[in-house]
């Protein structure tokens, strides 16, 4: 597997099709793109995080090319910590290992070339599957905010996780 910046034009096409229902895609998201997804939208609120946030997107590519994964990541220099988000992995490969595999490559990437000392993630407990892939990753719960975002009639809570650069 290999992580490469998210071409718009290349690989909207695949990642568009990985969520295709609407509490997965609240799950993955917490409604901050529409549903469905549209191409405007999606690259839109990559543009404003961008701008406001220094996010940058990628993608997780099998060895001959094909995509994958998808997550944004950021670093504050400020305090060398690091932060993912809108984490997605085809559906077709989820439970075989292709999430844990991508984390690790991004976690990779946030300590040895951007200096993170710490990378975090915020996720649905009740995403139960993100939540182990997260935590087979090497990501800890921090702490958890209960009835912080509501979907339909179910309220969820947010749990943000840390994996924090080993020393050795």
């Amino acid at each position: 597997m290999r992580i490469r910046p998210y071409i718009p034009n290349k690989d909207y096409e695949y990642l568009s099709k990985w969520i295709d229902d609407e509490r997965t895609h609240a799950f993955w998201c917490a409604n901050l793109f529409p549903y469905p997804l549209t191409p405007e939208a999606f690259h839109d609120v990559l543009a404003k995080n961008s701008m406001e946030r220094a996010d940058s997107a990628y993608v997780a590519t099998e060895d001959h090319g094909q995509v994958v994964g998808f997550f944004c990541y950021s670093v504050n220099p400020e305090d060398n910590m690091g932060f993912l988000k809108f984490i997605m992995v085809d559906k077709a490969k989820r439970g075989k290992g292709y999430g844990k595999e991508m984390l690790t490559l991004a976690l990779r990437y946030a300590f040895q070339i951007t200096g993170a000392k710490a990378v975090g993630l915020n996720v649905f407990p009740e995403n139960n599957s993100a939540k182990r892939c997260y935590e087979k990753a090497g990501f800890v719960e921090r702490n958890v905010t209960k009835n912080a975002f509501a979907y339909k009639d179910e309220v969820w809570s947010r749990c943000n996780m840390v994996a924090v650069l080993s020393e050795e």
